[in-house]
């Protein structure tokens, strides 16, 4: 492989021109096609599989156009103090307001409070329902325009006025600031790692061309496949930090090998052939974790997941062929490694030039791994403690931010009508097979009254055929609660009986269940994620390492930082420490895809780190150098370039930190704080330290695999091979010459 993209890299820069037209005509025409490609939404959210979605598809068939899946809308209205809502006026506008909303293209229907006993018992809240035939992410602008409006014309009047509901809900956006911040701080790493600004420069400009390429892509695709604005977040997200990290490794070993003494277009193919081998490794790992996520089986993740690795593909084709293409056009703007050093050095008197860092640190690890290692393990295991308290949900409106009208009519419901009534229940019954439909689900709803935790029981509600009921529950805790969660297996569990006496099929559904199913289908997928994940790229370090242990080292090692990523998260999202610090208003229970989310995306830029750092290592041992010695050389060369890499990782994600939006924020901290502990704690500290202890015995491989593998020649030994080819080829012109 190494001899390929060591061609290919060479080819690249002396038909620099061609390549980068390819590449500005591939984002001219992306660009295009998301600029006339229809709008959309956010992808359709369903869970297959689960009971409360096979309840909503049993609705859409037997409740024809009654929207099962629509949005719905709450506007909460609060009399003024001394006041009613039953008084006139304030009756007169509330009737003005159901009446205005009823005129909506896409509203389905509008409740009255005073005819539905939508009032509290002192009479100083009420609210009206209204529902939608589109899902609430899928609404249009102008019906959410609408739905503000009455908002607002009632609140004019004098009452306390919040909407809530998921008719508001719109596509999370990432604070603009932050990213702008992450991307400044990122420039300054790059500026300060490579010497020179045309060289910081460069990463940035190609990952920014590599993200403009997959995020155009995504939107102009977006309409046809159903894909949502998180699935852009994310692919920006991914895309932006490996795509200047996958640059930034080449420049590096560029002007590595230009320190060497090479010419630029020699040193380009080197880099490409060294470095771009590392690229192509890393990036696999991380396409086949983003790709692993369509074994969880939930549509709106699968789609996240090959979208944001198809942003990575094209940010290591991009590595591969335009950043040599650049190097080609920068010429003598990028400099060798330490010329500035080997400038100082001259000036200093002989013999007081001091190692750089990564070699000072490497040399101590050696000295002591197993106080580095203890010490690392335990750290990192300390701050995983709270992981073991984790609680997953969903975020709802009283996880949002008190400033927001969503959280003050979830506040105003809570204190009217209870906690629980934000988050009801809908019981179907299925008596299509059912002697006596009308007494199933009279003895649904009898059995449900005797459990604890429940409120308020509806009366059923038939479908035309009288063969299916809907039933509302309205728990007495909130619907993030442990106790609402009980509850709803606790009306599952009764099901069993139901379904003997009665012939009757009882299902749970609603938001609250769909969130509980959500969570618990990716607590399942989470084992069999793991296993599919790490063992692929198990195989895929094995071939590249050509080790056992190493690769083992480094999914172990992994596995303590994710740990610990997530104990960091609980600490601050659901236990609320230091949350004053990132602008966490309210704490609850850790968002269900956060576990499985962070096992994909940080074990992919685990593995570029790994790749990166140990390679160069690697590269050494093969080259004749003694393990320590090999630890020590791959500090000196790659230690420098991965912290930086590490840093501009958490930039891009801390920009993300800055959002609104609670899940966003999250994911923010939690890839930011990952990326911290298995960059600075995991390879730089106990990846040395395991190397020392075992020596020799790091890479040891079956002989009989050793034969059976492919040689992908990550460490360029190809290279010098053409090198000794050269050289013998120089001998005989000189001879020659002599004859």
């Amino acid at each position: 492989m190494a001899t390929f993209l060591y061609k290919l890299g060479r080819l690249a820069f002396r038909r620099r021109h061609f390549v980068a037209l390819i590449w500005v005509a591939l984002l001219t025409l992306a660009g295009v096609g998301a600029a006339s490609a229809p709008s959309a939404g956010s992808t359709s959210f369903s869970i297959p599989g689960t009971e409360a979605q096979k309840a909503f598809d049993l609705l859409e068939q037997r409740f024809p156009g009654a929207s099962a899946d629509g949005g719905t809308g709450r506007i909460v209205f609060k009399a003024p103090e001394g006041e009613k809502m039953t008084d006139a006026a304030n009756k007169a506008t509330v009737a003005k307001t159901v009446k205005e909303l009823g005129d909506g293209s896409e509203v389905v229907s509008v409740t009255d409070p005073f005819t539905t006993n939508a009032v509290s018992k002192d009479g100083t809240v009420a609210y009206t329902s209204v529902k939608y035939e589109a899902p609430g992410m899928e609404l249009k602008d102008s019906t959410r325009e609408a739905l503000e409006k009455a908002g607002d014309e009632a609140r004019a009047t004098g009452l306390t006025v919040d909407i809530g509901g998921d008719a508001l809900q719109a596509a999370a956006e990432p604070g603009a600031a932050g990213e702008i911040i992450g991307i400044a701080l990122a420039a300054v790493v790059l500026v300060i790692t490579l010497g020179s600004l045309v060289a910081a420069g460069l990463p940035l400009l190609t990952a920014i061309i590599g993200v403009g390429i997959g995020v155009s892509t995504i939107t102009a695709l977006a309409n046809a496949l159903d894909l949502g604005d998180t699935t852009s977040t994310l692919a920006l997200m991914i895309g932006l930090a490996v795509g200047i990290d996958y640059a930034l490794f080449i420049v590096s070993r560029y002007r590595g090998e230009l320190a060497e003494g090479r010419d630029r277009e020699e040193a380009a193919g080197r880099a490409t052939g060294t470095a771009g081998s590392a690229v192509v490794f890393a990036g696999l790992t991380v396409v086949i974790a983003l790709a692993g996520l369509s074994v969880v089986g939930v549509p709106m993740l699968t789609k996240m997941g090959l979208a944001a690795a198809g942003t990575v593909v094209v940010a290591v084709l991009i590595a591969l062929t335009m950043v040599p293409a650049l190097l080609g056009y920068a010429g003598r703007k990028v400099r060798p490694a330490g010329e500035k050093r080997k400038a100082k050095k001259t000036k200093a008197p002989e013999g007081q030039a001091k190692p750089g860092l990564g070699v000072r640190w490497a040399s101590f690890v050696i000295r002591r791994p197993a106080a580095v290692l203890l010490l690392g393990v335990l750290g990192l295991g300390a701050i995983a403690v709270p992981a073991t308290q984790l609680e997953l949900g969903l975020p709802d409106d009283g996880s949002q931010p008190t400033s927001t009208t969503q959280r003050r009519a979830y506040d105003l419901l809570s204190e009217g009508f209870g906690p629980g009534f934000n988050g009801p229940l809908m019981i179907v019954v299925d008596a299509k097979n059912s002697a006596d439909p009308k007494a199933a689900a009279t003895t649904v709803a009898d059995g449900i009254k005797d459990l604890k935790d429940v409120v308020t029981v509806t009366p059923a509600t038939f479908n035309k055929a009288g063969d299916t009921a809907m039933i509302t529950v309205i728990p007495d805790s909130k619907p993030s609660s442990t106790q609402t969660e009980d509850l709803v297996h606790a009306i599952r569990d009764q099901s069993t009986d139901v379904k003997a006496d009665t012939d009757a099929n009882v299902l749970v559904t609603g938001t609250t269940a769909m969130n509980i199913d959500f969570s618990q289908k990716l607590t399942d997928a989470l084992v069999p994620y793991l296993a599919l994940v790490v063992g692929l790229a198990f195989l895929l370090l094995i071939v590249v390492f050509r080790s056992i242990l190493v690769p083992l080292k480094a999914a172990l090692g992994f596995l303590l930082s994710v740990l610990a990523a997530l104990g960091a998260v609980v600490a601050v999202f659901q236990w609320g420490w230091l949350s004053g610090l990132i602008g966490v208003e309210e704490t609850g229970p850790i968002m269900s895809m956060m576990p499985i989310f962070m096992v994909g995306v940080v074990f992919g830029l685990a593995m570029d780190y790994e790749v990166f750092l140990v390679t160069r290592m690697r590269e050494a041992y093969v080259h004749g150098e003694s393990p320590s010695q090999a630890i020590v050389t791959g500090f000196r060369h790659s230690s420098r370039v991965v912290v930086a890499a590490a840093i501009i990782m958490m930039a891009v994600f801390g920009g993300f930190i800055s959002s609104s939006e609670s899940m966003i924020k999250m994911i923010g901290f939690g890839l930011a704080i990952a990326v911290f502990f298995d960059a600075f704690v995991v390879r730089m500290a106990i990846v040395p330290a395991v190397l020392a202890l075992l020596g020799k015995k790091a890479w040891w491989l079956p002989k009989w695999l050793d034969r059976a593998l492919p040689n992908v020649d990550v460490e360029g030994e190809g290279l010098r091979t053409l090198d000794d080819d050269k050289d013998d080829k120089k001998d005989e012109d000189r001879e020659l010459v002599r004859v």
